[in-house]
């Protein structure tokens, strides 16, 4: 990691605060360099719309921190962007060339790779095999040219040195020769960053970097993140962790119910009251005793309906009126009796007549 800092920042850390510091504090904010740029992307699932980020914008060669309660939708616009999942609308791109409907591996050529959230390592191949698996544009690969080792050996060598450099800035050279499968957790988490950059890409999406990263590792993963910037790299993750976010984002974007609700520097981010209703509730700062005045009160009934009127009279509109059904049960459609307006009136004899028998009944067991 170089050296130079400026003021207590590394250098390029401080660049990319500079070119943030005028950004505006929005959702969808313009920025001065855009590596990645989506507009109008929405995924729907049935009836659920999981994305519908109108505008958004992520600056070259920082460090921007993508939260959001579970559900939020932060996984699926990964997938969106990756290629992993297909939109149901909009479009988006990288360096200036449209991403849309471009498969992952491609995306992954052009210089824009991801980790999961559940490590895709390939269990029973090395370490060093998956490795060098990442590297891009290998000769070896073509079916003809793997026939003639003399063609694609050298380069070879070359992705072999790069790979064991990488495993050791990750402290994964002594794995080199295990199976990835028996490495833990955190050290997965490791091979799966490290194997991202033998694709020498120029932005890394990681999804949830220190999800069940055992706390000792934690550490030295927060160090490869921002080692990453260090190098020139411009980096985009989705993490739960606020303290992580604090310590290496220059940008946080919040997301809720699929939406881009805020944006801005981590500590006004933090404080911004539509991010703290997002994760806690709109309500979360009153005691019970004060909800149950306004319940009481019809107040905080009122604001209820002034939330869901709107969707409430569209589902009343669009609802068929229902008939009462009088048939009695057990009875066939054939079998129930169908009433006009004459045997309507036929029927409140007969009723009437019964009314009479029944008091004449009474009276007759009365006087006995």
């Amino acid at each position: 990691m170089p050296d130079d800092t400026m003021g207590g920042l590394s250098v390029r850390r401080e660049r990319a605060l500079a070119a943030l510091a005028d950004v505006p504090r929005e959702p969808g904010a313009k920025k001065a360099d855009p590596i990645l740029v989506a507009d109008d992307v929405k995924r729907q699932f049935g009836g659920l719309l999981a994305v519908d980020v109108d505008h958004v914008e992520i600056q070259r060669g920082s460090i921007t921190a993508l939260i959001g309660p579970n559900g939020a939708g932060k996984t699926t616009f990964f997938n969106l962007l990756t290629g992993f999942d297909r939109a149901n609308n909009g479009s988006w791109s990288f360096n200036g060339r449209s991403l849309h409907g471009t498969p992952p591996y491609r995306v992954a050529r052009i210089g824009m790779v991801r980790t999961f959230q559940l490590t895709k390592a390939l269990s029973k191949l090395t370490v060093i095999e998956n490795m060098r698996l990442g590297a891009t544009g290998q000769r070896g690969e073509s079916f003809w040219r793997a026939m003639f080792p003399a063609l694609w050996r050298s380069q070879e060598d070359d992705i072999t040195e790069r790979a064991e450099d990488l495993l050791r800035r990750f402290k994964l050279d002594t794995k080199r020769d295990d199976f990835a499968g028996s490495l833990s957790g955190g050290q997965r988490k490791l091979l799966e960053m490290a194997r991202a950059l033998m694709v020498q890409p120029e932005l890394v999406m990681l999804d949830e970097p220190m999800a069940g990263v055992n706390p000792a590792l934690t550490e030295s993963l927060l160090e490869h993140v921002k080692d990453l910037r260090e190098q020139g790299m411009t980096v985009l993750f989705v993490e739960h962790d606020m303290d992580m976010v604090r310590d290496i984002a220059d940008w946080v974007i919040v997301m809720g119910q699929g939406k881009i609700l805020a944006e801005g520097p981590p500590e006004a981010v933090m404080s911004d009251h539509k991010v703290i209703d997002a994760y806690l509730g709109a309500h979360h700062d009153q005691s019970l005793a004060e909800l149950e005045e306004q319940l009481e009160g019809g107040a905080l009934a009122e604001e209820v309906a002034a939330e869901l009127g709107q969707e409430g009279a569209a589902a009343d509109d669009e609802a068929p009126t229902a008939k009462a059904d009088t048939t009695p049960p057990g009875t066939t459609e054939d079998e129930a009796p169908t009433t006009t307006e004459g045997d309507g009136a036929q029927t409140a004899d007969v009723t009437a007549e019964a009314a009479g028998a029944a008091r004449n009944n009474g009276d007759d067991k009365g006087g006995r």
